[in-house]
């Protein structure tokens, strides 16, 4: 669509993620994500591995959903991963309740970091990337109204800086 875009920065979202991690100690990290025919989680993906990770060992794709979470978790944490990012926060909570079901409890058995921040998850322990999600909707609007009053916006993409929220889902290894 020839229209200007806006999102997050996918990369710096994972880069923050990953330094967090490794700053706790660990290095087998994984990353559960959604289907690659979406573009955030093809940038995820590549950011990912980017910093060293192997797409084949250290990557889950499923769904954006808490079952999809569930399922990456379960075979991220079997094949030896001890902290893992997910593309949502709604996958990192399936995957927090598929592993207390295994016996195994964030962060004293494994780190898990979401992505999104969405306001409900000031309700939980979720270490999570936060969307800058105010600024992204004030350029969108603004470049909204200029096309609606005829003036020439550019058809670029905006990319926007997340921020780390440190909760209670991360620990040292």
């Amino acid at each position: 669509i020839d229209a200007p875009f806006f999102c997050t920065s996918d990369a710096a979202g994972i880069q923050l993620a990953v330094d967090h991690l490794r700053d706790l100690g660990h290095e087998r990290i994984g990353l559960a994500v959604g289907q690659p025919r979406y573009l955030p989680t093809k940038r995820k993906i590549e950011a990912f591995t980017e910093l060293g990770f192997s797409e084949e060992d250290s990557v889950v794709s499923t769904e954006y959903t808490p079952d999809g979470g569930a399922r990456a978790g379960r075979r991220l944490l079997q094949s030896g991963h001890t902290a893992i990012v997910c593309g949502s926060d709604v996958m990192a909570l399936g995957l927090q309740r598929e592993a207390e079901r295994q016996g195994l409890r964030a962060p004293e058995d494994f780190s898990v970091i979401g992505y999104d921040d969405s306001p409900i998850m000031r309700l939980t322990n979720l270490t999570t990337v936060r969307q800058p999600v105010n600024p992204i909707s004030e350029a969108a609007v603004s470049a909204l109204l200029q096309l609606i009053e005829g003036d020439d916006v550019p058809s670029v993409e905006q990319l926007f800086d997340p921020d780390l929220t440190i909760r209670q889902s991360t620990g040292p290894l």
